[in-house]
């Protein structure tokens, strides 16, 4: 609903109940299914970590930098689908939820056949942007150029995740997970470690992961449709439902992008820093998307809870479900801070055989740690904001806390060095989270306003 008043239909009030069990049957099942994703990208550390070479971790990392940049602005296709297809449910409208599953896989499907022929495109531009030595350039390299073949598939189960988050069916969302990932592990310490075959190892690892998962997650979604009345092809090419869909879609993908920048710059001052800097800065980022990816559990339920209820046009719904997602996401991003302060430094030197990446990692730790309490109102904002499809609001407040960012980002790191670089970024998530509260009661008041 971006910036559209709501239709007549729209306006039906159809209650429902906000619980902390509705809450925390969302909020699990997505935890632990989003856990499994920062896993794989410590196992995958950890399997280059073991080869002992400081270039090949850092090729890695920018390679996984690379695919953040693809495919996390491209998230829309989750996040969107999910605020979508939840208005839809919050309508009691089966037909529309299924049209805007087949638009959302239509646009997986072209996107990811793109990023495939765009391969040289993306390695010329990672190597420009980033600047590293020939050994972490060649390790990246490797790394891109097979991993860039799981686009389709990868994109394309987005929008099956997209759909079962959005209906509220996160247990079977978390079995793919665990299915996409637990495949991609095990290939992963297969290929990469046993096999000798390094970064190519884990990209094939990915490329496995994908294409089983989104065949299951297809059939699972088959089976659903059949049972149901179908949307017709001139329902899922509807002109006015494409432009929403596109509307929304575009702001959350450009909101991802600049979040990525920022994430980009950080990655890029390590490098200017040298080798050990770059994998130690890393290594911390795993931590930070651990927590990330636990409290999204929890923004994941204020997406769906918001969009349902904004679809249902309930506001004692969509008000429960923000305090409820918040309290929860406060006590799940309390929890990890304490739990890296306290094991963090033991973790790193299980992962990482470098003493020089041991000691840099570990003087930094506490930024690592305290990161999602920081990052928590951010990250809870976004979902309910999601939900609701204020997607241009969020891309606006992303480019006033980008503006922060940078300020900060030019000018700590002279004084502090890493440990500014560590300061801007929490400024920036602090910075986010705040903004998006203030607009807050007002977009609210205006979108349930009878």
């Amino acid at each position: 609903m971006n910036d559209t008043p709501p239709t007549q239909q729209q306006k039906i009030v159809r209650p429902f109940e906000v619980t902390n069990r509705l809450m925390l049957a969302i909020t699990i099942p997505v935890m632990l299914a989003s856990l499994t994703t920062p896993l794989l990208g410590l196992v995958d550390t950890a399997v280059v970590g073991q080869l002992g070479d400081p270039h090949l971790l850092g090729g890695l990392a920018i390679g996984a930098l690379v695919f953040d940049f693809l495919f996390s602005t491209m998230n829309f296709l989750r996040a969107g689908t999910t605020g979508l297809v939840a208005q839809a449910m919050g309508m009691h409208d089966k037909v529309g939820q299924q049209a805007v599953f087949w638009r959302s896989i239509g646009i997986a499907l072209i996107a990811g056949i793109v990023f495939i022929l765009a391969t040289p495109l993306v390695l010329m531009a990672t190597n420009r942007f980033m600047q590293p030595d020939p050994a972490v350039s060649a390790a990246m390299s490797t790394y891109v150029t097979i991993r860039l073949l799981s686009s389709p598939m990868a994109l394309a189960n987005y929008a099956v995740l997209g759909l079962l988050l959005g209906q509220g069916r996160a247990m079977q969302g978390l079995y793919l997970q665990f299915l996409l990932n637990g495949i991609n592990i095990a290939m992963t310490i297969g290929l990469g470690l046993l096999a000798g075959w390094g970064v190519a190892g884990i990209a094939w690892g990915t490329v496995l992961g994908e294409g089983i998962a989104l065949v299951v997650g297809l059939v699972l979604v088959y089976r659903q449709f059949r049972a149901e009345p179908n949307p017709t092809l001139a329902m899922i090419l509807d002109p006015h439902e494409l432009r929403r869909m596109f509307a929304v879609n575009r702001d959350i993908m450009l909101r991802s992008f600049f979040l990525l920048i920022a994430y980009a710059y950080f990655t890029r001052a390590g490098t200017t820093a040298g080798a050990v800097t770059l994998a130690a800065n890393a290594v911390l980022m795993n931590f930070l998307l651990v927590s990330g990816y636990l409290i999204d559990g929890v923004t994941t339920a204020a997406e769906q809870i918001s969009g349902r209820a904004v679809g249902a046009h309930y506001r004692p719904a969509f008000d429960r479900g923000v305090r409820l997602s918040f309290l929860w996401g406060l006590m799940l991003a309390s929890a990890m801070a304490l739990f890296f302060l306290a094991f963090g430094d033991g973790i790193i030197r299980f992962l990482i055989k470098s003493p020089e990446v041991q000691e840099m990692a570990s003087t930094y730790m506490p930024w690592a740690a305290l990161a999602p309490v920081m990052g928590l109102l951010a990250f809870h904002m976004d979902g309910v904001f999601i939900g609701a499809t204020w997607s241009r609001d969020m891309r606006n407040m992303m480019l006033l806390s980008l503006a922060g960012y940078f300020a900060a980002y030019l000018v700590l790191p002279v004084y502090f060095g890493n440990h500014g670089l560590w300061l801007a970024l929490h400024l920036f998530l602090g910075l986010r989270g705040i903004s998006l509260l203030a607009i807050l009661p007002s977009r609210a008041r205006a979108q349930f306003a009878a």
